[in-house]
């Protein structure tokens, strides 16, 4: 019988005190950066232990920290993934205009750029369930302000990174793996920016910023997810749609950034996690995989994460068979077999059936079955956990099958 690992996209419920906490806690002077005190810092590294525990008995082979190292401050929260970069790096500020209340940019054939996020296709089409706050697709509110780059862009998160690794390993059983995410270069420059000439330097900016963060993640023998949702997501936000070629050009960008980013660290402790964005939209403009599958292919990763259980992107496993010859032979698959897009608990069946999908594809040792995306500040948490206790189960019925 083979052995399905699994594990999951990020983001865990945190428990009320630890949401508590971080709503109580104060700013510094800028306005954005959280004040952290032993005394929260104590809670944190408890509550991390915790969660790796429950993952464990749920089934979890390959346990996170749940992302309790990066704030969220309410029960809802789509942006603790990216919120947390401002809190680890110099050359933000607090400014009137940034990437929520900014004007709209309009792109054309041969100059392509991100327009406002209140812009993006999707909204546009559905602007009145986007406008409507009983809909559920509200995103909740982040911890901190969205702060723009006014100034060189240099790492300043050496204690917090720190803090995170160690949580996490001392909560890891002898010879467990574990990982943390952090933000990827792409995702990370879609700050506003007030201070470099050309996007290309804003996002070479960060590649230099993070590269120590990965480093200290994989240096602490953990794997490292780099979140990228900008390659996928980026084509709602381009308005109006683009040619796929000048999308794809446009995406190449991100991946060489990421390619720069990890380089020289070891490939089998790199994630790459692609998806569509998680909030609860139609999203009827996300661009197909089938458009940037052999794009996505190009990064330097040992694993790659992605959506393959939500329902407009579950017929998609079908793209992967048929570029199976794209799929380098050390690559390992990481779709996610349970969604953060209902609150419907998937049948531990449906769960094996999607992971023997890929399983047919790459043999079952390279398959890593997983959450769509972060469950945690996306759905309740009694869901949440019930949804990685049928993943659990369904990993071990797709193992007596495959």
């Amino acid at each position: 019988m083979s052995t399905i690992e699994t594990t999951t996209a990020g983001s865990l419920p945190r428990t009320r005190a630890l949401i508590e906490a971080n709503a109580a806690r104060e700013f510094e002077d800028d306005g954005f950066t959280l004040k952290a005190t032993p005394e929260f810092d104590a809670l944190v590294t408890e509550a991390v232990r915790d969660v790796v525990e429950r993952q464990r008995e749920l089934g979890i082979t390959q346990p996170g920290d749940g992302e309790f190292g990066k704030a969220m401050s309410n029960a809802v929260d789509y942006g603790a993934w990216w919120g947390y970069s401002f809190q680890r790096v110099n050359g933000l500020s607090l400014t009137e205009v940034n990437a929520f209340n900014e004007p709209p940019r309009r792109s054309e054939p041969g100059s392509i750029r991100l327009t406002s996020f209140l812009d993006r296709r999707d909204r546009q089409i559905f602007a009145e369930a986007y406008g409507d706050p009983e809909s559920g697709i509200a995103t909740g509110r982040n911890a901190t302000a969205f702060p723009t780059t006014t100034g060189e862009i240099s790492y300043r998160g050496q204690q917090a990174v720190a803090a995170d690794t160690r949580n996490l390993r001392s909560a890891l059983g002898e010879g467990e793996t574990g990982f943390l995410t952090a933000i990827a270069p792409g995702s990370a420059a879609r700050v506003r920016n007030d201070f470099y000439e050309t996007e290309q330097q804003h996002i070479d900016a960060w590649v230099e910023a993070l590269r120590e963060e990965y480093r200290a993640i994989t240096d602490a023998g953990l794997i490292v997810q780099l979140d990228d949702p900008s390659l996928a997501e980026n084509w709602d936000q381009i308005n109006p749609e683009p040619s796929v070629e000048e999308y794809q050009a446009f995406t190449q960008i991100r991946i060489d950034a990421i390619n720069e980013a990890i380089k020289g660290l070891p490939k089998e402790q790199v994630r790459l996690h692609l998806c569509w964005g998680s909030w609860h939209g139609p999203h009827t403009t996300d661009i197909e995989l089938k458009h940037i599958l052999k794009t996505v292919l190009g990064a330097n990763v040992g694993q790659i994460s992605f959506e393959a259980a939500n329902a407009r992107h579950e017929h998609e496993w079908s793209v992967w068979e048929e570029n199976s010859d794209l799929i380098p032979d050390d690559l390992i698959l990481v779709p996610g077999v349970v969604g953060h897009s209902t609150n419907l608990v998937e049948h531990p069946d449906l769960v094996a059936q999607r992971i023997e999908r890929f399983a047919r594809i790459v043999g079952p040792e390279r398959v890593i079955a997983a959450t769509d995306c972060g469950l945690g500040g996306r759905v309740h948490p009694q869901i949440a956990w019930a949804k990685l206790e049928s993943l659990g189960e369904g990993a071990r019925r797709a193992a007596t099958r495959v």
